[in-house]
């Protein structure tokens, strides 16, 4: 079925201008319904083109008013995770994982939070997905010229915030390696020295459960918070790797349930960033995802 064969790309598009996979996955099916009822009064002969604008468009118009309930968030707002069920870390080769994440990582999602809703449209579907931008213009309302300008914009800034944003995947898993093992056996030294000097971690609990309200910075400070955050899990609970965004990530569960989600970003040897997600909504629905 043609629905099946691009909805796994459509879900991408709409997630890297959302930051959620539910919301994008919500897009997605809007937009097939309305594919179905344009192609009945005229075949729509270019149905990936068609979606992937109209895509981009209600996405947008969802990150408009999404902006305004992020900014009453309580405590720092996360991206929602974008977790591959049913996929076997270990077993994954690393081609695959390129497919999976399609450019899309985590660290790049949490900078797309600082453009502006049509800077974020114009910088994914050009430099993320590879739109021209006579195509972008059509979602964004503004001229070729205009797009280029805000792709441009949108470049420079995050190239400004984080000079890289490619992950050397070997590197990435081992030092994941040895930031478990450190902080499972309570080795504030071992786990400070997984840690840039500059780290910021960010952990978002939604103002439901406990979390930092402001981002901790400093590899001493990260590293205690990360202990301390591990002392208070209950007992029994189990850790366990999970695809994030391509890239292997930390989960937490307890009495059966994801109760805490830690993605690292990679620069060199060292983690840059460490996002923790423990707000309820948002890992209750990676719980739900088959």
């Amino acid at each position: 079925m043609e629905y099946d064969a691009l909805r796994p790309r459509m879900v991408r598009v709409a997630y890297a201008i959302l930051g959620s996979r539910a919301e994008a996955e919500d897009v997605v099916a809007d937009c097939w319904t309305r594919l179905a009822d344009a192609d009945t009064r005229e075949p729509v002969r270019d149905v990936t083109g068609w979606l992937t604008v109209a895509v981009a468009r209600g996405a947008t118009d969802v990150l408009r008013s999404a902006r305004v309930r992020r900014e009453a968030y309580v405590g720092p707002w996360l991206p929602e995770p974008y977790v591959e069920s049913g996929v076997e870390v270990t077993a994954l080769d690393p081609a695959d994982r390129v497919n999976l994440d399609e450019s899309v990582s985590y660290a790049l999602v949490v900078l797309l939070e600082t453009l502006s809703p049509a800077e974020r449209t114009a910088f994914v579907l050009h430099d993320v997905f590879g739109l021209g931008f006579a195509e972008v213009a059509t979602v964004v309302g503004r001229t070729p010229a205009a797009v280029r300008q805000l792709a441009s914009r949108a470049r420079a800034h995050l190239a400004a915030e984080a000079p890289r944003f490619e992950v050397d995947r070997t590197a990435h898993d081992e030092l994941l390696g040895r930031f478990l093992a450190a902080a499972a056996g309570g080795d504030l030294g071992a786990l400070v020295e997984t840690l840039d000097p500059d780290v910021v971690l960010t952990s978002d609990g939604g103002g439901v459960v406990s979390a930092a309200r402001k981002p901790v910075r400093g590899a001493d400070r990260v590293a205690r918070f990360v202990l301390g955050t591990l002392a208070k899990a209950e007992a029994g609970a189990e850790v366990e790797i999970l695809l994030v965004n391509g890239a292997p990530a930390i989960g937490i569960r307890e009495g059966g349930a994801l109760t805490s989600l830690t993605v690292l970003t990679v620069v060199g040897d060292r983690a840059a960033r460490v996002d923790i997600l423990r707000e309820p909504a948002k890992l209750a629905v990676v719980n739900r995802r088959p």
